[in-house]
């Protein structure tokens, strides 16, 4: 069942905090939930349908339901690490069309900040996780395994670090103008490159910002939506996808995207030259370079060349990212930031970004997410949006 104009996000909201000692995760849930809930002017018993992830308390969905008192028809806790909350705007999307539920909430919180969580202490989930045994002798690191990815990109395409550079020069641009950003001051290729290396070829700033807070999304039928009191963003299309190792037949080059960025496409009837705006998911730089390959922006391999010189750039650039700064600048709470791809996404939309960032006549915005990990296993999701 396609959902294209199925389903309005009507409500999204972004916790002004990049870090709350005094705020438990739950908290954050809430505030974040009722902020999206009163910038879509509706009330909490309005909600039917909720969707959280991992990065809620205790057994997430059921805890959080009962914490902020809902009263659901329908409940989602699907958990894809960073790329959670697209997949959730799918699945609402899904269930509205098919008439089961009329307004999902969808909400990410987090305290990495506080905790002392960073992408340099070694991964593992349990020995639930089948190929773990396998591969924690060897000490893998968040950034050591989209280093690997950044290394072979460069070997097999010939990107350079000046490349994968520009990507932050343009978050940070962005950044500038959002008063809650972690990192507001514009950088220079130079200063990226001459950031320490953390793990070759990634340097400091060529990585995400660890932030605390979180954010929200209301998704409603279109009757629902057209009689609130706020600009329409209709989804056109969505897909999901996993990328993992494939029994050791493991090509570190590209990312789930080659496989949702089509299908989202297909569904939402436009291509990757209608996009005016482009959230992208930005954990490190070759996130980007590599998710902007395979959604189609570019061909693989010239992911560098198109980033270089201030192309994601707004009002300059041909593809404006992430204004308000993405995760390598403004915030990745809870270590996984997905939702606030479509949050940025909504707001250019509406108009209602920062002016000195905002894209001139944005009707058509694409949000991207990949949660887990580029150089083991993760997944993507894509989700396309107009404004109406």
């Amino acid at each position: 069942m396609s959902i294209n104009g199925k389903a309005y996000i009507v409500g999204a909201f972004e916790h002004p905090t990049r870090k709350a000692p005094d705020k438990s995760v739950a908290q954050l849930h809430a505030e974040c939930a009722a902020g999206a809930i009163a910038d879509a002017g509706l009330t909490k018993n309005d909600i039917d349908a909720y969707y959280c992830a991992g990065d809620a308390p205790g057994s997430g969905v059921l805890n959080m339901s009962n914490y902020m008192g809902l009263r659901l028809k329908h409940m989602d806790a699907t958990d894809c690490g960073g790329t959670s909350y697209l997949v959730h705007v799918n699945h609402a999307a899904q269930a509205i069309a098919m008439g089961k539920i009329s307004i999902a909430l969808i909400t990410l919180s987090g305290r990495p900040r506080s905790e002392g969580s960073s992408g340099t202490v070694v991964r593992s989930r349990g020995t639930g996780v089948p190929d773990e045994p396998f591969e924690i002798p060897y000490g893998p690191v968040t950034v050591n395994m989209y280093a690997m990815c950044a290394m072979r990109h460069m070997h097999q395409f010939g990107t350079t670090s000046e490349q994968l550079a520009w990507v932050k020069v343009a978050a940070s641009h962005h950044a500038q103008y959002n008063p809650n950003a972690v990192l507001q001051e514009v950088v220079t290729v130079k200063e990226v490159i001459d950031s320490p290396m953390i793990s070759d070829p990634l340097h400091r700033l060529d990585c995400c910002v660890v932030s605390d807070g979180g954010g929200a999304l209301i998704v409603a039928r279109p009757e629902i939506a057209k009689s609130l009191k706020r600009p329409l963003v209709k989804i056109l299309g969505a897909a999901e996808a996993p990328k993992h190792q494939m029994g050791g037949k493991v090509d570190l080059t590209y990312s789930a995207a080659k496989w949702t960025g089509p299908r989202a496409f297909e569904e939402a009837k436009v291509k990757p030259a209608d996009i005016k705006y482009a959230s992208i998911y930005d954990s490190f730089t070759i996130t980007v370079i590599m998710q902007l390959e395979d959604l189609g922006f570019c061909k693989k391999g010239e992911g560098g060349k198109f980033v270089s010189d201030g192309n994601l750039i707004s009002g300059t650039g041909k593809l404006p990212f992430n204004t308000d700064g993405g995760g390598l600048c403004n915030n990745h709470p809870a270590n996984r930031g997905g939702i606030t791809k479509v949050i940025e996404a909504v707001r250019q939309l509406r108009g209602e970004a920062h002016p000195k960032v905002q894209v001139k006549n944005c009707n058509l915005a694409l949000a991207h997410g990949t949660g887990g990990s580029l150089g083991t296993r993760h997944g993507g999701a894509t989700v396309i949006m107009e404004r109406e």
